[in-house]
Parts: structure tokens; sequence; C-alpha cells
């Protein structure tokens, strides 16, 4: 039983109200919840979140009752994985055990559903003949490599290549390949969520995506950007959902 979760907080200081806002016709978190409710492989839905309007309308939309996130975890600080950690543990007793927790960023709608499914393929895939991933996250191709372009400053104020080679890099296309951590999908395996203090504990493999379907709302030029991009989407047909 695979259940689609999405956390969607209500404090926002880049864009205040973000969540719920109007994205191209529709509340933003609408973009994720429709989604998992039209893919048939998520058994269940639930929203985590502080906000009261939000949990009205994910439950009314048919989300599991879950209540509000305890204070604890409606803070700037509060960590995703706990946030995942209390919505599991909240989830089952109402719909059963749970055989993948599927998470969807409210705030980056750009994905289509092929992504979703790709990801959980990416999560089955490796079982049984290899060892299974704990979690399976999308990432994209960094737009800056720290082995060739990116930089930092020394003691003095100087400038050096963030993560240097014998030799150096001259060239982009030489260094070795770097990822961007990007809130598309992620799928996790729920003994794994349970147990693990952070992500990065087990083994968790990446699902690769383009870049254009990569972009995060975290400010009002953000919002913007991911608006235009979405047009562009509905008016290409991109879109199922």
């Amino acid at each position: 039983m695979i259940l689609g979760h999405i956390g969607a907080r209500k404090g926002s200081k880049g864009v205040p109200g973000k969540n719920f806002r109007t994205l191209c016709g529709k509340p933003l978190i609408d973009w994720s919840l429709d989604q998992l409710f039209a893919n048939a492989r998520v058994g269940a839905v639930v929203v985590s979140t502080d906000d009261p309007a939000i949990h009205a309308h994910a439950v009314a939309r048919g989300a599991l009752d879950i209540g509000l996130r305890p204070a604890e975890l409606a803070t700037d600080t509060a960590p995703k994985w706990g946030v995942w950690q209390y919505a599991l543990a909240a989830s089952e007793p109402l719909c059963g055990p749970v055989s993948a927790f599927l998470d969807l960023d409210c705030t980056s709608p750009l994905r289509i559903p092929e992504d979703i499914d790709g990801a959980l393929d990416r999560f089955e895939a490796e079982a049984p003949d290899m060892v299974m991933p704990d979690m399976v996250m999308s990432v994209c191709e960094a737009r800056k490599n720290p082995y060739f372009n990116l930089v930092e400053p020394d003691a003095t104020g100087a400038l050096h290549v963030s993560k240097p080679l014998p030799g150096g890099v001259w060239a982009r296309q030489d260094a070795p390949v770097v990822y961007e951590h990007v809130g598309v999908v992620y799928v996790v395996a729920p003994a794994y969520l349970r147990q693990a203090k952070t992500i990065y504990e087990g083994r968790v493999v990446p699902f690769v995506l383009p870049s254009e379907r990569c972009h995060d709302i975290d400010t009002p030029y953000d919002f913007r950007l991911v608006e235009f991009l979405l047009t562009e989407q509905l008016t290409a047909g991109v879109r199922k959902v």
C-alpha cells in the first residue's frame, strides 16, 4: 500500500501563504494533490500541515484526517524527516500497513505524472536481485559544479575551486557528475523512515530528472518563473493533471 504524502506548512517568509496561493487557476497544493489522487498505484493520501484551511481542504478532497501537525514540526527549522515520520505514524492506524511512503513537495508543481511513476519504478526495480534502496530521491544535474566552477575564499580572501582535484579540471564535461537534491518526488521504505534519524543514513539512490521540471518555489521570483513554465506545460499539452 503506497501512501502519498504532501507537507504544507502554513508559514512562509519568502512567499506568504504560498502553499494555498492560486497558481494557474488553482491552489498550489492542488497541483500535487491532484497527481496523488489520479495515480492508481497510490492507496491513500495524507497532507501534513499546521494550517486549518489546508487541512480542511485536503480532507474534503479525500485525504486522511490526521489532524494538524504538532507545533514543533511547524517551525522554519523543523526537519522534513521528522514531518515524514509523524505523517507515517499518524496515517497507518487509518490506512493500514504502508509498503512505500511517497512524498511530493508542494512547492515543486512542474512534475508530470511520469515522474511519480518513474520514481516508484526505480524504488521497486532493484529487488530481488539487487539491494533494494532505502530511499529514491529526485535530483537533477547541478547547474554549477564544485570541481569546476564553484569557488570559495580561503583565509586570505583568495578564491579557489571548492573541490580541487589533482591536475585541476579545465572543462565542465570532465568534472565528476554532481546532482542537485530537488523536491519533485521521494519514495521511502517505511522501515527505514521509522528507524533512521536523517535522510542519508541508508542507501539513498538518485532518480534523475530534467532541470526544467525541478524548479522549487521559495521566493516571489520563483513563483513567477514556475507560473510561466507551468503555463508553457499546459499550453503544450504536457500536463495530464
